[in-house]
């Protein structure tokens, strides 16, 4: 997955053109932030925002083709950046629907959370989300962070798990997106887990052409990606294994405002989600990443073709 440059934020990014529109109606954010009283409503149409890398892109496409095709107006504001900026958004009215991940979501909302089942997962979301936010049913389709290195460092140092990074403490450059240093599921929960210490932490971008190009360089040697990356097969890469479960369980998750969560859009991102497989989410990234066609023309030729649209 190619993470994609951040535009320095909400409301810069709102005031340049989409890089990837995947519209159907809505063109503004204007009187998008009201709280309904009671019941949802996607009547006024349902803004969806999505990160700054390809697979969230896609996945933001797809929700806009199965609502759409449900009657609901739909506008994607794409690229807008990490959690940290997203969160917010959706709180303060600005988007309302976004494509996420069960564990990632979750250890943003709540540190130390300590569940890993999917099921348990949904239940400490519900607990630990803002008022006025819900997550939906999760899909099938599930994206993991990964821990890689290349065939030769692994050989090199014996490494298989990320327990065996410690024997090499001090030793070896680990690049990743900025905010990975600070969170669990990165260079924190590595050293509190596994008490893995680094050398030097790059920043980089996520799952992207920058960490990527470093690690086949060399110019680090611990690489964090995704387990959709098809790089990461392509590439003969070494998928650390996590034997004490630092990193939790990825289902996608659409993550939405209260004010637009009605039965219409319920019913069907719920179809979306049980017909969408980790296999073919990972075929669109490829789509997107590798035969460079833009992701709404690849969402929208995956609804039709399984008659989600």
């Amino acid at each position: 997955m190619n993470r994609r440059t951040l535009l320095g934020g909400l409301f810069a990014a709102a005031s340049v053109p989409a890089l990837s529109a995947c519209a159907s109606g809505i063109t503004s954010l204007e009187n998008q932030g009201g709280t309904a009283s009671g019941g949802g409503s996607s009547k006024g149409g349902v803004t969806i925002g999505t990160a700054n890398f390809t697979e969230n892109q896609v996945l933001g496409c797809l929700y806009a083709a199965v609502l759409t095709a449900a009657g609901v107006k739909t506008n994607v504001r794409p690229n807008l950046g990490t959690r940290e900026i997203l969160i917010p958004a959706i709180k303060g009215g600005d988007i309302d629907l976004l494509p996420e991940y069960q564990g990632a979501l979750l250890h943003y909302l709540d540190p130390k959370a300590t569940a890993t089942e999917e099921g348990e997962m949904q239940n400490a979301l519900a607990v630990a989300l803002p008022a006025g936010l819900q997550v939906l049913p999760y899909g099938m389709a599930e994206d993991s962070d990964a821990f890689v290195v290349t065939r030769e460092t692994a050989k090199k140092y014996g490494l298989t798990s990320l327990a065996d990074l410690k024997k090499q403490n001090g030793r070896l450059v680990i690049g990743a997106a900025p905010e990975v240093k600070k969170r669990q599921v990165g260079v924190v929960g590595l050293k509190d887990v596994y008490r893995v210490e680094f050398k030097e932490f790059k920043s980089l971008d996520s799952s992207g052409p920058l960490v990527k190009g470093a690690l086949k360089k060399g110019d680090v040697d611990v690489a964090n990606l995704f387990t959709t990356d098809t790089d990461i097969q392509a590439n003969d890469w070494v998928v650390l294994t996590d034997p004490e479960n630092l990193i939790p369980g990825q289902h996608v998750v659409p993550l939405i405002a209260d004010r637009k969560a009605d039965s219409t859009v319920r019913k069907a991102l719920a179809r979306l989600g049980n017909v969408l497989t980790t296999a073919q989410l990972t075929e669109l990234n490829r789509q997107v990443d590798k035969d460079k066609k833009d992701p709404e023309d690849v969402a929208n030729a995956y609804a039709r073709q399984h008659g989600l649209a």
